[in-house]
């Protein structure tokens, strides 16, 4: 039987730094397509209005005073879910590569309580989704890694997620990444003896660089990456039931 979250206690969680531009789009989109979420956009210290145009656009703000980190962001959100005692979170870009039509697909499989988090996948759908070499390259090492430690997970850099209280609560946790949390956040929950589960998703590509690939931050990343997935993995496992669902349709 499904048990679907209330409406007051949905949240969606947009983190966004200097996304001014875009942001009014996102959210009309978002608007356009799902309802009974409480739309919460996370200002990461931007200086070209992006608080503002989420505030025209109806959006919840909550604002840094300068510039955090992706990971900061997404976690002020986490916290504000779990103030909210919100049971279910959907986070997404707000850049315009993430597809808001595809949050009723993420959100089905945690409201039939088969996950307890759930990956949009751009890999698992009809269309092909363009990408560098690099990015490929380093999206297959990354999936190797995830199912080398159990995670098997196609996409599991995408940052098109939702997820239920418990994963909401692990992840308000001081272990949580403040800058790039990625697959080794996958492998935290996953370690956790939390439910992980994918859907296919349309995306979009970027809109503008990603701040990973840019001067030597791609070597921090890599570096950072391969250690915090060997630092959660020497964890001990918490067992509590099946650790993956297949989700897809």
């Amino acid at each position: 039987m499904e048990n679907p979250a209330s409406d007051r206690d949905r949240l969606l969680i947009i983190p966004a730094f200097n996304e001014a531009e875009r942001l009014p789009r996102v959210l009309a989109e978002v608007a356009g397509a799902v309802s009974g979420f409480e739309v919460v956009v996370v200002d990461d210290g931007s200086s070209d209005g992006t608080a503002d145009r989420a505030a025209e656009g109806g959006a919840r703000v909550l604002r840094h005073p300068f510039n955090l980190g992706y990971g900061a962001a997404l976690q002020t959100g986490y916290k504000y879910a779990r103030r909210r005692g919100a049971s279910l979170l959907v986070q997404m870009d707000a850049d315009g590569q993430h597809n808001p039509r595809d949050i009723p697909g993420l959100v089905r499989p945690i409201e039939r309580g088969e996950c307890d988090l759930v990956v949009g996948s751009r890999f698992g759908g009809a269309e092909v989704y363009g990408m560098s070499l690099a990015k490929r390259v380093g999206g297959m090492v990354f999936r190797a890694m995830a199912r080398l430690y159990g995670v098997r997970i196609t996409d599991p850099t995408s940052g098109f997620q939702a997820m239920n209280r418990s994963v909401v609560d692990l992840y308000t946790s001081d272990a949580f990444p403040s800058d790039f949390p990625d697959v080794d956040v996958l492998l935290f929950a996953h370690r956790y003896g939390l439910r992980i589960g994918e859907r296919p998703v349309a995306m979009n590509a970027g809109t503008r660089p990603s701040s990973i690939h840019r001067r030597l931050t791609p070597i921090y990343y890599t570096y950072r990456m391969l250690l915090a997935i060997w630092a959660v993995s020497a964890r001990k496992r918490r067992p509590s039931g099946p650790q993956e669902a297949r989700t897809r349709e």
